[in-house]
């Protein structure tokens, strides 16, 4: 079993970045300033650095508390120096950082393998739901009553279903068997000490460049068809739904006042929107904003304007916040927070974190979190449903 972190980005297009190796690590525990985070990264200017951001982070930044169930017990934030990182293009390999040695070469070499000796091993996870169908029912029902009273416009309401009692010997294997079943642009590995994250996620929560950001919120899904002309209805109706539009172009304009505190003067635009992008398992909605930076904006800058991110909480987002806390019976932790790498020149990618396994080899524990957008117009079986569409794939598939 390997020992150092590891993390692989894998956009399922032939290319990826891999790191590894022990190196500098930050880790923010509950009550630590997101200040500290800033620091390090300051102090790692001109190195690659890779990490995730919980959904609790929400607790400072926001002032918020969760006094929820978590068994996952992973840290509100993690962030770290690689020893080596190589970027992957199909054949080719290209060091980022770290010398191209036979420790690096080897170690690439036997991850890679993993993905394409495709001889996966067979899992018995027994999942669990947290809550019944009934209870998730009633909750929908009563957030309805919350939007009626002009509390909220719509919020992001989330279950988690989970495993005890379970060993995976061998968690590499485990997410590239996930990834047939996803197949996601933003996929992700994330490995430390006791902690796994074996992530399909199709969403991209930031990504700057230079000095532009650009968020590609979600919201809106259907499943694929069983053959192609019943996959192209599937694909027209949600193009064409209004309750779907009506989520989407909330979160739209949630991300636009999120960015517009960190934009230049009228830079915030949005260049795509409800666009239906197709996935291994689901048809998504998908808009994109994007903005010019101020001067002077940093990491944690940018975080305290927009995380979490808006598809995952709900308009407006701080009371939605509020309300998530009622009404949901597990704390989220690493679900719907976010995996990413900075650049040495400070550049970033960070995805959102759904259709997600995660891991705590010490306590045995394994989650699969799943959530949806409830508006006025939700139907509550049909958003169990939806639930079900995006979250039984992943469940099922790790147990083939």
């Amino acid at each position: 079993m390997v020992q150092f972190p590891i993390v692989y980005l894998n956009s399922n297009d032939g290319t990826g970045v891999l790191a590894f190796g022990e190196g500098e690590t930050f880790i923010l525990h509950k009550n630590e300033s997101i200040q500290n985070l800033q620091e390090f990264i300051d102090e790692q200017k001109g190195n690659y650095l890779f990490g995730y951001l919980s959904y609790d982070l929400k607790e400072q930044l926001h002032g918020l508390k969760s006094e929820n169930k978590d068994k996952l017990l992973f840290p509100e934030t993690y962030f770290w120096k690689p020893k080596y990182a190589v970027k992957l293009n199909k054949e080719s390999v290209e060091f980022l950082q770290g010398e191209k040695n036979s420790e690096s070469l080897n170690f690439i070499s036997q991850f890679m393998e993993e993905e394409t000796d495709q001889n996966f091993h067979a899992h018995n996870f027994d999942f669990k739901s947290r809550i019944s169908k009934d209870e998730y029912v009633k909750k929908v029902i009563d957030i309805k009553e919350q939007i009626q009273l002009g509390n909220i416009y719509e919020l992001n309401f989330c279950q988690e279903f989970y495993a005890e009692n379970v060993d995976i010997p061998y968690e590499i294997d485990t997410y590239f068997k996930l990834n047939t079943i996803t197949q996601a642009p933003y996929s992700s590995y994330f490995k430390f000490g006791e902690f796994d994250i074996f992530c399909g996620s199709p969403e991209r929560f930031l990504k700057k460049e230079g000095n532009k950001l650009i968020s590609q919120p979600i919201k809106g899904t259907a499943p694929r068809g069983g053959s192609e002309a019943e996959d192209l209805i599937l694909k027209s109706n949600l193009e064409n739904d209004p309750k779907e539009r009506a989520e989407n172009i909330m979160i739209v304009d949630l991300v636009r006042n999120d960015l517009s505190r960190i934009a230049a003067v009228n830079s915030v635009h949005v260049d795509e929107l409800c666009k239906i992008y197709s996935f291994e398992t689901v048809h998504q909605m998908i808009s994109s904003i994007s903005c010019e930076l101020k001067e002077n904006v940093n990491f944690t800058d940018i975080l305290k304007a927009t995380f979490p991110m808006g598809s995952m909480t709900g308009a407006p987002k701080l009371r939605a916040m509020e309300l998530i806390e009622e009404f949901e019976s597990f704390k989220r932790g690493i679900y719907s927070g976010s995996i990413g790498y900075i650049k040495p020149n400070g550049d970033f990618d960070f995805n959102v974190v759904i259709r997600t396994l995660l891991y705590n080899q010490k306590e045995r524990y394994l989650s699969c979190s799943v959530g949806g957008a409830i508006t006025i117009q939700s139907d509550p079986e049909k958003e169990y449903q939806e639930c079900l569409v995006k979250v039984k794939r992943i469940m099922d598939g790790i147990n083939d």
